[in-house]
């Protein structure tokens, strides 16, 4: 068992902590505890805020980070304070600035947005700005001191060696299934998605599509819409909407798609897509987030414009056109994936930067 987690730390082996502001469960939370899970094997750790903490005993309050940080570590060399969203930059300003926490701040910058005066203010305020993908870093009115893409566990999604057997055993008809996983709401693409089935399926009798995602309230309508056009098209038993299902699910889901679509007009990072391609599925994306970083068209997929029906329709039609070609861009995607977007390998860059700084 690893050291700093089987034992209670001293305060002066506490060399990084992550912030964790957010109450809510989100793709940043997603990152952070992935990432988190391989680099506490490397460099003692603790995160500010309890929220989703699989281990407790990784907690700090904020107070109890300004008490530790008044003194530096036992080498004298000043803890890292790694923020993620403006909250956790203002958080890490008050530490240092008000509280004269001896630590150094680094910011990871995943929006692909004009920034408001304060956000850029902050940003100015750290000692060292990641960005998680060129595209992002063109956002930020100065260049990052880094460029690191995220990654994900791929020992955790997995291609399934058999696809149609993979999907047939979830039941939910067809022979081979392609999907959009995500919020089920306009912003993510999803009508782009069901009208491409619904103008497609006749052609290609042999797939299912489902929709997986948590509906809220204020969706509910445009889901409601998305299903009376599938009905009026006789395809209410090739499109699926299975609602928020357990995490636990989702790389099982992955594991026996043959497709997966991602087609948001806007993202930060967007893990859905090397999610897929670690799961041996072949992507369409849009020219949002890193997707245009990722995808190789023609080898892993294709990325169509954002908000483009005809576009959405068109690379649909290819990709299920070539079973043969289909499942080699999920081989190939998979490969790709594993030389260049794991989890582990963010983890260690992350380490190595901070270390840099001291």
């Amino acid at each position: 068992m690893n050291n700093h987690v089987s034992r209670e730390l001293q305060s002066d082996e506490i060399e990084l902590i992550i912030g964790n502001s957010n109450s809510n469960f989100s793709g940043v939370t997603s990152t952070m505890l992935q990432v988190m899970s391989f680099q506490k094997e490397r460099i003692n750790l603790r995160i500010m805020g309890t929220h989703f903490l699989p281990e407790p005993a990784l907690a700090i309050s904020f107070w109890q980070t300004a008490k530790m940080c008044r003194t530096p570590l036992k080498n004298g060399k000043w803890r890292v304070f790694h923020a993620r969203r403006v909250d956790e930059m203002i958080q890490g300003v008050l530490l240092k600035y008000l509280f004269r926490a001896k630590i150094i701040l680094v910011f990871s910058s995943a929006a692909q947005r004009k920034r408001s005066a304060l956000t850029v203010w902050l940003t100015r305020k750290m000692d060292a700005v990641i960005a998680v993908s060129k595209r992002s870093a063109g956002f930020l009115s100065e260049p990052p001191d880094l460029v690191n893409p995220h990654g994900v566990q791929v020992n955790d999604y997995l291609p399934a060696k058999d696809k149609q057997q993979a999907w047939a055993e979830l039941g939910f008809g067809g022979k081979c299934g392609i999907g959009i996983l995500g919020r089920v709401r306009q912003q993510k693409g999803v009508h782009l998605f069901v009208e491409a089935c619904i103008q497609l399926f006749d052609k290609y009798p042999d797939y299912h599509c489902v929709v997986v995602g948590a509906i809220s309230s204020s969706n509910k309508e445009f889901v409601e819409q998305l299903k009376t056009k599938a009905a009026q098209a006789n395809m209410v038993d090739r499109i699926t909407f299975t609602g928020e299902l357990p995490f636990v699910q989702i790389p099982r889901i992955f594991s026996a798609l043959s497709l997966v679509a991602a087609l948001s007009d806007n993202e930060g990072f967007g893990l859905t897509v090397l999610e897929a391609m670690s799961s041996g599925a072949a992507v369409l994306a849009t020219e949002a987030g890193a997707w245009e970083e990722i995808v190789r068209p023609a080898v892993d997929g294709y990325i169509v414009p954002v908000n483009n029906q005809q576009a959405v329709t068109e690379k649909m039609d290819l990709l299920l056109s070539n079973t043969e070609k289909l499942t080699q861009m999920g081989v190939e995607g998979r490969k790709r994936v594993k030389a260049s977007y794991r989890i582990e390998d963010e983890a260690t860059r992350l380490i190595a930067f901070f270390r840099s700084l001291q």
